[in-house]
C-alpha cells in the first residue's frame, strides 16, 4: 500500500530528536505486543512511518534500539514525584514501594523481561547507562531501610544490600511465572506479604515487643466485644 504523500512529507520534516522519539515510541509498542524475541525492526519502521534503514541511522542494532527504549522507560519512572515521602511509617513505605515495583512489572511485562532476561545476564550490563538508572530506582528502598536503621527501628548488623536483594529477589520470584506467561500474581497480596516478612525480620526487639503488646491488647478487646455480643443474644 502506497503511503499518502502528505504523510511521507510530514515524516520527512521531523528533526533528529523528534524522529528518534517517534522510533522509540513505535519500538515500545512493538515490544509490548510481540516481546523482544519476536519484535521486528520492519514492524517498528512501519509504525514510525520510516524505512527500516532509517532506524540504523540512529541505532546500531535491534538490541541497541530496545536498550534505549528501556532507558526512556526508567527515566519516566524516575521523573515521577516520589509519593513514598508522603507515606508515614517504615512498614507502610516499604509496602508502598514494593507495591509500586510490582505494579510497574504488571504494566510493562515485555520490557521487564527484556531487562531481566536479556540484559542483566550480559557481562556488559554494568557498563550500560540502564544499570545506573536501575541503581537510582532501587535507591528509594535502600533509603527507607537506612533511615529505619539510623533511627533504631531496624536492628543494625545486616547489610542493607542484602536486605535490598531479598526484597527484589522476592519480587522477581513472585512475578517470574507471570513474566513467562505461565501464571499470575496479586500486586496487593505480594506487596503485603513481602513487606511484612522484611519488616518483622528487621524490626528491633523493643519495637517487636511493643507491637506484640498492642496485638495482645487488641485481641483482648476483641474477646470482650465478642463476649458482650453473646450476652446480648
Amino acid at each position: 500500500m502506497i503511503k499518502p504523500k502528505t504523510a511521507r512529507l510530514r515524516t520527512a520534516r521531523l528533526g533528529r530528536e523528534d524522529r528518534v522519539a517517534t522510533i522509540l515510541a513505535a519500538a515500545r509498542t512493538v515490544i509490548a505486543e510481540h516481546g523482544y524475541e519476536n519484535a521486528l525492526l520492519a514492524d517498528v519502521a512501519a509504525r514510525a512511518d520510516v524505512v527500516e534503514g532509517t532506524i540504523y541511522r540512529y541505532f546500531e542494532s535491534k538490541r541497541d534500539l530496545f536498550i534505549h527504549v528501556a532507558e526512556v522507560w526508567f527515566e519516566e519512572i524516575l521523573g515521577e514525584h516520589d509519593p513514598a515521602r508522603s507515606v508515614m511509617g517504615t512498614l507502610n513505605r516499604l509496602r508502598f514501594l514494593i507495591w509500586r515495583e510490582l505494579s510497574i512489572i504488571r504494566q510493562e511485562p515485555a520490557l521487564t523481561r527484556f531487562v531481566l532476561m536479556e540484559l542483566r545476564p550480559d557481562p556488559a550490563y554494568r557498563s550500560l547507562r540502564l544499570y545506573e538508572l536501575n541503581r537510582k530506582f532501587t535507591s528509594a528502598i535502600t533509603t527507607v531501610l537506612q533511615e529505619a536503621i539510623d533511627s533504631g527501628e531496624f536492628r543494625s548488623g545486616v547489610p542493607i544490600q542484602l536486605i535490598r536483594d531479598m526484597i527484589f529477589g522476592g519480587i522477581e520470584h513472585q512475578t517470574w511465572a507471570y513474566l513467562r506467561n505461565e501464571g499470575d500474581f496479586s500486586v496487593d497480596n505480594s506487596a503485603e506479604h513481602l513487606s511484612e516478612v522484611i519488616y518483622r525480620g528487621m524490626v528491633a526487639l523493643q519495637t517487636q515487643n511493643d507491637d506484640l503488646a498492642v496485638a495482645i491488647r487488641l485481641e483482648r478487646v476483641a474477646d470482650r466485644l465478642e463476649a458482650l455480643a453473646e450476652i446480648k443474644k
